[in-house]
């Protein structure tokens, strides 16, 4: 018997011939939640979508996840199978029994979505496997959980998990991510895999700007990704670009206090929070804007930044890992270090036609490498690679 290794020892090759080569026809995935849920975000969308081209391409997929509100316990979306049970804690030790129980139905592989909490699968699940890792969550403990649960949270993730998971083959979507990987867990790098996120092609440019420069925002409603900040920091810009306006697009439990921080600056004339909404008014919201803002403290990518790009947007963005590979610096949008400087940067896009625009031109070529069908095959390359063959 022969293990391959390397996911380079795969030859090239679309994802139906991959299939073909591999052997593998029914894969099951465990996640925390899925993309009905009413938090999901950037990991849950990159999965459905990968999930999705998996299907389309001829493979039996099972995605076993939480309860979502309002939706069934057993479905399905874009070709796979969705099986929701348990909620937020108890989807880690029941969807393990389930596997061991064969309660999703036999399998080929497994795929685990580790976000935060592991599943262990390396310990338990026999047959090829991989995982999808898109950041360390050290950052995010102390933020929602209480202080004993963040410190629980933090030491599984720093200490008990990273043992188990080094002979596993972990596939993130960027360069940085990897690195941070690597130096906070101690992953080994040879066993990471870089697997850069898709766009989907219906993000393009518009001619519908908004009349008023349009700061937008998107994404989950939670103190990470520091949308406060974003407000705190817009009254800073409104003294130079009077006429500036935000957007923010996503849902979440921080909701309430962001509505409270609008209401103490008397800011409703200014700001706008849309919540989630369908794709079609999510391009509309790309299309009018001038400039996207991210001031996250952690991020795998950065996934909006680069649906804005697709339509033309520059960007304006923390200087983390992730947005470090989804934003290239001085040429398809700003990266900066502090707050002080976030502001100063959307001061001068917002004044300056020329350079945001140039920015943004520059933004859109790059966008095109970015393909779904892309990542799901890079994904699964790296995940055929883990079955045995005879020589």
């Amino acid at each position: 018997m022969a293990y391959l290794t390397s996911a380079t020892n795969l030859p090239e090759g679309d994802l139906q011939t991959l299939i073909q080569m591999s052997g593998l026809r029914r894969i099951n995935i465990l996640a925390w939640r899925d993309l009905a849920d009413p938090e999901a975000g950037g990991s849950e969308l990159h999965a459905h979508q990968v999930a999705g081209e998996w299907s389309e391409a001829g493979l039996d997929v099972t995605f076993r996840t939480s309860y979502a509100s309002g939706h069934r316990t057993i479905g399905r979306r874009a070709g796979y199978q969705v099986i929701r049970r348990a909620g937020r804690y108890l989807i880690f030790p029941r969807a393990v029994a389930g596997e061991l129980a064969g309660f999703h139905g036999k399998r080929d592989a497994l795929v685990e979505i580790w976000n935060g909490v592991p599943f262990f699968s390396p310990l338990w699940a026999s047959g090829p496997k991989m995982v999808f890792l898109h950041h360390p969550h050290q950052l995010l403990w102390p933020i929602v959980l209480s202080p004993n649960l963040a410190r629980v949270g933090s030491f599984l993730e720093r200490r008990i998990a990273p043992p188990c998971y080094r002979s596993i083959p972990i596939v993130t979507l960027s360069e940085s991510s990897k690195k941070s990987l690597t130096q906070d867990l101690g992953l080994p790098p040879q066993h990471i895999y870089v697997v850069e996120p898709g766009i989907d092609s219906g993000f393009s440019p518009g001619d519908s700007r908004s009349e008023q420069p349009l700061v937008l925002a998107v994404g989950r409603l939670m103190p990470s990704k520091r949308f406060d900040t974003l407000i705190e920091m817009m009254l800073e810009v409104r003294k130079d670009v009077p006429r500036a306006c935000v957007e923010i697009i996503g849902d979440g439990y921080a909701r309430d206090d962001i509505e409270k921080l609008v209401q103490k600056h008397s800011a409703e004339s200014w700001f706008k929070l849309c919540g989630r909404v369908n794709d079609r008014e999510l391009l509309a919201a790309y299309r009018r804007a001038w400039v996207i803002a991210s001031p996250s403290i952690t991020e795998g990518w950065g996934m909006v930044l680069t649906e804005a790009a697709a339509c033309g947007i520059p960007a304006v963005a923390t200087d983390i890992p992730g947005h470090r590979d989804a934003v290239e610096d001085g040429v398809t949008g700003i990266l900066v270090n502090n707050d002080g400087h976030f502001v100063d940067n959307l001061v001068d896009l917002l004044s300056d036609k020329n350079r945001r625009e140039s920015l943004g031109k520059a933004a859109h070529q790059r966008s095109s490498r970015y393909n779904w069908n892309r990542t799901a095959t890079e994904a699964f390359r790296v995940l055929a690679s883990t079955v045995h063959h005879d020589r």
